[in-house]
């Protein structure tokens, strides 16, 4: 567990405005809410290396079989009778 007067003057060493990081839900690292770094925490010792932070990738799309086929529709057929 990382004191909270630690955690109070650690800041994004890659921003240049030095946000705050704050402690990821899991308690393993350090995150910027700028720059989406995570900084890992060895031990109990926030690594606060650019090097060593990791930005996640954008979120996974949905399963392909949730995603709706794209494709339109074909049109509807007209039948005549051939009355007329």
């Amino acid at each position: 567990m990382i004191p909270k007067e630690l955690l109070d003057i650690l800041a994004c060493p890659a921003c240049d405005e030095r946000p705050p990081v704050r402690l990821a839900a899991d308690g393993k690292s350090l995150v910027c809410d700028c720059c989406r770094r995570q900084y890992p925490v060895r031990d109990g010792i926030p690594v606060m290396l650019v090097d060593e932070a990791v930005i996640p990738g954008p979120p996974a799309p949905p399963a392909a079989a949730a995603v709706p086929d794209a494709r339109p529709a074909p049109p509807a057929r007209r039948h005549h009778s051939g009355n007329g």
